[in-house]
């Protein structure tokens, strides 16, 4: 049965095999066979070699006989269960034995081989423990949750601050370089993060994200890089940190600037050395990840502060990316709102919601402090509250601005021809939207022109003419 390496998805830095047989010749013919079909293996030539090994390196799976010297295959599999209580143990058993390997399968073994062994039927076996060994991290880690439901990553926007950071993002991700994403809250730079990694070579690999900000001080580190079974009371088993469930794949640092100063030290060996420590552990595992941090603080005030270790924030910030907050970003607010009405009416109501004039005039003045995520909530909120799939103000928890304009409309100057009607009624309107522009955006002009979309002198022509 032909093994190519290309094919197995190795979620931990680890050799594949342990394998242990007391008989030489036998032992050299098993690790040829593994070894062809692209296995990496260690050999042991007994229990108690092999229980040094379990004690010293972590493998995948651990292929043992149930007879030899200086202990049994039942010895070893309670001592690597012991000491990971996932990793896949085969045991191999002569005729004659079968009660032996019943009992083995009892105290928990994958599997058991008849000797002789046949090698099609071993390889058979080595690959679905690998495989099985592959899904049960992948539950751990639940890495395909959000692509689920979302899909590959899609970054909504056509102003030139968010195609500014779609750009970088787009000429970084196909280097190795880390990257730190640099925002307010909400502004989506999880989204980011993942675009990062899809358009990267590690594709194809785990993307594991932590927030360091949610995480008690006294959990970051485990979370980080995992314990050895017995580090601490309650550490039962060896538990592997987020670092190796990440294997040739990346870790997303969500909220970096929250990290403990103690654990920045080890973060920054990680990125530098490429290994880790678990809790407890007595030698240092290599691991081969990307790293993205980000971050809504100002690290170099941190820096400069003491709070956050300056040798750490130039090795993360590497290639810094800025993501604009909503309020920056123009006509892309209400692009978002169209996408976020279409996509969550279908989800929640089974068909696509859409916006009122007065909703997309509303969402376009409102500031959105809490940025994307903001009005994310606020279309869910209103697809479920809305009778018709036609979302308004109210539905939004937003005032209509200038709620007054029509009374003021209502005393409008109706004297002379229809064209002197429209051009009053234009100027009034004019005025009245370049008002709300330079509210929304702090009186900020350049701001105010790119969300009227018009150049920055045609906004100052306006202000002259209307004496705002």
């Amino acid at each position: 049965m032909a093994r190519h390496p290309e094919r197995r998805i190795t979620p931990i830095n680890m050799p594949d095999i342990l394998l242990v047989e007391d008989k030489d010749s036998l032992r050299r013919v098993l690790r040829l066979t593994l070894e062809n079909a692209g296995y990496t293996v260690t050999e042991a030539a007994d229990a108690r070699e092999a229980m040094m090994e379990i004690a010293r390196t972590p493998h995948r799976v651990v292929l043992t006989d149930l007879r030899m010297p200086h202990g049994s295959g039942l010895d070893v599999l309670h001592a690597a269960r012991a000491a990971d209580s996932d990793v896949p143990v085969i045991v191999m058993t002569a005729f004659g034995s079968i009660d032996e390997a019943v009992q083995a399968m009892k105290d928990g073994a994958h599997d058991f081989l008849q000797k002789p062994v046949d090698s099609n039927h071993l390889l058979l076996l080595v690959e679905r423990a690998l495989e099985q060994a592959r899904l049960r991290t992948e539950n751990i880690m639940l890495r395909e949750e959000w692509s689920r439901r979302y899909g590959f990553p899609r970054i909504i926007g056509e102003s030139e601050a968010i195609k500014r950071s779609v750009s970088e993002t787009q000429r970084v991700a196909q280097t190795e370089a880390n990257v730190l994403l640099l925002g307010e809250s909400g502004t989506g730079k999880e989204l980011f993060a993942r675009a990062v990694h899809h358009l990267s070579t590690r594709r194809e690999k785990p993307f594991v994200a932590i927030n360091c900000a949610a995480i008690p001080e006294t959990l970051i580190e485990n979370e980080l890089f995992g314990h050895e079974r017995g580090a601490f009371t309650g550490a039962n088993d060896r538990r592997h940190g987020k670092f190796e469930l990440a294997a040739s794949g990346t870790v997303f640092l969500d909220e970096i600037g929250e990290l403990p100063l103690a654990v920045q030290g080890k973060l920054l060996r990680a990125i530098e050395e490429k290994v880790i420590d678990r809790i407890g552990g007595r030698a240092p595992i290599p691991v081969d990840v990307r790293v993205v941090a980000a971050t809504n603080k100002d690290l170099k005030s941190a820096v400069d502060k003491g709070e956050f270790r300056g040798d750490l924030f130039f090795r993360l910030a590497v290639f810094p990316v800025e993501i604009p907050p909503l309020r920056d970003r123009g006509d892309d607010t209400v692009m978002l709102a169209k996408h976020f009405a279409a996509q969550l009416g279908k989800e929640l109501r089974g068909r696509e919601a859409t916006l009122s004039d007065a909703a997309r005039l509303a969402i376009n003045t409102h500031r959105w402090p809490g940025n994307v995520r903001e009005l994310e909530n606020a279309i869910e909120r209103a697809c479920i509250l809305t009778d018709t799939m036609v979302l308004e103000p109210k539905d939004l928890g937003l005032v209509p601005p200038g709620a007054g304009a029509v009374e003021t409309l209502s005393g409008l100057d109706l004297s002379g021809t229809l064209a002197d009607v429209n051009n009053r009624a234009l100027r009034f309107l004019e005025s009245l939207k370049i008002r709300e522009a330079l509210s929304t955006n702090e009186g900020n002009k350049a701001r105010a022109a790119e969300t009227l979309g018009v150049s920055y002198k045609t906004l100052l022509t306006k202000i002259k003419e209307y004496d705002l």
